[in-house]
């Protein structure tokens, strides 16, 4: 059976890459290809995809929040994660979202095509490189006794928080979110009192942290 396959990153080259490689019919077909994790909510919700390659530090809407959205909707869906990033904040993050894939985007074509293979029937696969994170992590939060912090906001003001620490204005962020300027507005001062944080620019460095946003283009 052809594994029917959807891309989301935001750099045309990857896309077009990924396209051009695991668009082989009979065994994968590539349906659709999406530049930010909005479009890939929307498109999966189309398309209905059996497999979405998903990159996490994309704008708009990161690859971790849409991952969460997307099996939120659609549970069968199976996601491997696409990036750049190996630290344990990425790799935790979507996995804990739901994803059942991880690979580096440096990682061979037969990595890459293998990961597909596996998510597809439901298994976990995760890179070179990535399952000794995910293993170290998992040690040191037995050792602390699994007392990690849980994240106070809501799904809402966590993309909230993305366009603001983006840079985006309140004008566009109520036009992004079919909401009024009022309400973006409500959604940052909650944000802030959850966090204890009174700058946008000590918001941003705490979008970092989280994953939410990256430094590197």
């Amino acid at each position: 059976m052809t594994v029917r396959i959807l891309i989301a990153d935001d750099h045309q080259v990857v896309r077009d890459g990924l396209k051009a490689l695991l668009d082989i019919p009979p065994r994968f077909q590539v349906i659709g290809t999406a530049c930010d994790g909005r479009e890939a909510f929307a498109l999966a919700r189309k398309l209905n995809p059996d497999v979405v390659i998903i990159d996490i530090a994309m704008p708009e809407l990161n690859g971790m929040d849409a991952t969460k959205r997307m099996l939120a909707e659609m549970p069968g869906l199976r996601i491997i994660a696409l990036s750049m990033h190996s630290d344990k904040r990425y790799i935790s993050g979507m996995l804990q979202a739901g994803a059942l894939g991880y690979v580096r985007k440096e990682s061979a074509f037969e990595e890459i095509s293998a990961a597909v293979e596996a998510v597809s029937q439901g298994n976990v696969y995760l890179g070179e490189g990535v399952a000794g994170v995910v293993v170290n992590d998992y040690r040191q939060m037995i050792s602390r006794g699994n007392t990690d912090d849980i994240d106070p906001l809501s799904a809402r003001e966590r993309e909230v928080l993305q366009l603001l620490a983006e840079g985006k204005k309140t004008s566009d962020i109520a036009a992004r979110l079919h909401v009024s300027s009022k309400t973006v507005e409500t959604h940052r001062r909650q944000i802030m009192l959850k966090l204890e944080i009174d700058t946008v620019v000590a918001l941003t460095k705490y979008a970092i942290r989280q994953g939410l946003i990256s430094l590197d283009d």
